[in-house]
């Protein structure tokens, strides 16, 4: 397996899935673009949402790109775990690839494993895949499962089925959704072992990790009368994210402030010097700072309860001109601080 720096594993992302047919966007804002049902995005589909449920049109049907994400809002909330376990963050990247009624389950699997294996050069060996294996009312995804058999050659142990929980994807508590399947890769010593599979990994990030989710997006969930409703889409649709926490020294300092303000005040230094890439919205110039914590309720996030004050100053970079132009996207405080987020 090569070494690489975050610049380039983003860059050969995004230029895998170019060659491909895929419209790279740029990173959407934090905060959703009329979208009422999340207070930040949370997933890298987040932008397309609109797309995916038929309301809106974009002049392609392939996309790629490298989403910045907050994971406090919606169904996905990971702010508890921050500082608990080695695998969770609160605002990192997600690489991502779409597909809005053009490709579906088959090309989603290939393309990823092609990724993975040919491109970056990850170990076979050290990897298992899940799929939903059908819960309620809901059938188990077989097909998934098949096409992990043909593409991969693995034997049925390691192509795991789980429930809801694990692999039936949604964004909040209405919009579209699906079945998904993830690929986990064995960050232990030695050979991998299966029978920890579904243990948290240990503190220093030593065992199973997921690295890539594909969701199958078939339905669009909506609440009436009290109960949820599940809607076949008008067209089935893809997204596949890989959570990419490398990508910032500021997400890992804010990760870091997060954790420790529960015992006290904290504070995080500046840092500056990193080159930017073609493909990247990361800054040559990075910095972070967040302020003392006085402990109060938030208006609008636990992460401004945790750490008000925190200031992220980046530069947006047109691709294909490599203008760097910063932006303003968002300010929004409370009782005891701010946190403004500018690209």
């Amino acid at each position: 397996m090569t070494q690489s720096t975050s610049s380039e594993v983003r860059a050969t992302f995004l230029e895998f899935f170019r060659q491909r047919g895929h419209e790279v966007c740029a990173s959407a804002p934090l905060i959703p673009q009329n979208d009422p049902t999340l207070m930040f995005a949370n997933a890298g589909m987040v932008p397309f949402k609109d797309v995916f449920t038929g309301k809106e049109t974009r002049p392609f049907t392939r996309a790629t790109s490298s989403q910045k994400v907050i994971r406090i809002s919606g169904k996905h909330n990971d702010l508890e775990n921050v500082g608990v376990t080695a695998r969770h963050h609160t605002f990192f990247e997600m690489l991502g690839n779409f597909s809005f009624g053009d490709y579906f389950k088959e090309d989603a699997i290939a393309y990823a494993w092609e990724l993975l294996t040919k491109v970056y050069a990850m170990p076979q060996e050290r990897m298992v895949i899940t799929v939903f294996g059908g819960e309620g009312s809901l059938g188990a995804d077989d097909e998934a499962r098949a096409i992990w058999r043909k593409v991969t050659g693995f034997p049925d142990e390691k192509i795991i089925g789980l429930g809801m929980k694990d692999n039936f994807w949604q964004m909040g508590d209405t919009g579209p959704c699906g079945p998904c399947t993830e690929i986990h890769f064995w960050n232990g010593e030695g050979s991998a072992d299966l029978s920890t599979f579904l243990e948290e990994p240990t503190p220093d990030g030593k065992g199973w990790m997921e690295i890539w989710n594909l969701v199958f997006m078939q339905f669009e969930r909506s609440i009436v009368s009290g109960e949820a409703r599940l809607e076949k889409l008008p067209k089935p649709c893809v997204g596949c994210t890989a959570a990419w926490s490398g990508s910032s020294e500021a997400s890992r300092r804010i990760d870091a402030c997060c954790a420790a303000a529960r015992a006290g005040a904290c504070s995080a230094p500046s840092r500056s010097g990193r080159p930017a890439d073609p493909y990247s919205s990361e800054p040559p110039v990075n910095t972070a700072t967040v302020s003392p914590v006085a402990g109060s309720s938030s208006a609008y996030a636990r992460c401004v309860k945790v750490c008000p004050g925190v200031a992220i100053t980046r530069t947006r970079i047109d691709v294909p001109t490599g203008i760097r132009s910063p932006s303003p996207i968002a300010t929004r405080s409370n009782a005891t601080g701010s946190a403004a987020f500018t690209w």
